[in-house]
């Protein structure tokens, strides 16, 4: 019997898929491999789908309990680990995994109580950059460079597959257990809109067709240091005392 849906991790989250067949077949992929924690975002088609359940054949359970948001912050919010799955980098400064790589180490987190969240981009073009930008590493398979598009159910399974392997093996790699709860990507969102507010009105994004690149940049240096609860919450502290300081805004209203 699959464990209870709010304690399944990882969650497998399918960015903008756009048809039903390849979610339903998703959802088989992840059942058949023992996970059952699904996440749409922006499907392209109604929902639910009559396709994706004629497809999913007997994961019911993971079609029904699959969590729809429209925007990513929302889907990732409660995540405290969070891989992109792409096979173009794209130059962000990230730690690339493989699939075993990747599933031995999620295994490990999760054992430290993190949340990981698996995300996987449309059919036609994959993931943008701002997209794979919110993620704390990369998952990339090891497919032929010179063909490298992956059906998505089939790069899904390919990581089911390697996470259920590593749920076999007796030992796993040790994983830095922080002091405090690691911040969710919803504390993290807080504190970088935080950020770049004052930023913006300090004029620190110059020129300003460079911003979304700088913004990728301090997201990235964050990201590295997979910062807890706390240090989000004292970094915000921080951005308020500095505006404070520099007369932008009053203590009242701080």
């Amino acid at each position: 019997m699959p464990p209870p849906i709010e304690d399944a991790w990882p969650a497998v989250c399918l960015v903008r898929p756009q048809m039903g067949e390849n979610i339903g077949a998703v959802a088989r992929v992840l059942l058949n491999f023992g996970l059952i924690s699904l996440r749409l975002v922006a499907p392209r088609d109604r929902w639910p789908n009559p396709k994706a359940e004629q497809v999913a054949v007997g994961a019911d359970v993971v079609l029904k309990n699959a969590k729809v948001e429209w925007k990513l912050e929302d889907a990732l919010a409660d995540a405290t680990l969070v891989l992109a799955a792409t096979a173009r980098p794209r130059g962000l400064e990230k730690p690339v995994w493989g699939p075993r790589e990747a599933a031995s180490k999620l295994r490990a987190a999760i054992a430290a109580g993190e949340r990981p969240v698996v995300m996987f981009g449309p059919e036609a073009s994959g993931m943008e950059t701002d997209e794979i930008a919110r993620a704390d590493a990369i998952l990339t398979l090891p497919v032929n460079p010179g063909f490298a598009s992956l059906n998505l159910a089939n790069a899904v399974a390919v990581f089911a597959y390697a996470f259920a392997e590593a749920r076999q093996e007796t030992d796993a790699p040790s994983w830095f257990r922080l002091d405090n709860p690691p911040a969710t990507q919803e504390e993290l969102e807080g504190m970088f809109n935080h950020l770049e507010q004052e930023l913006e009105h300090g004029r620190f994004f110059h020129p300003i067709d460079k911003a979304p690149l700088m913004k990728r940049n301090l997201r990235a240096l964050f990201l590295r240091a997979r910062l807890t609860q706390q240090e989000a919450q004292t970094m915000r502290g921080v951005i308020k005392a500095l505006t404070i300081g520099r007369g932008g805004r009053k203590k009242d209203d701080a």
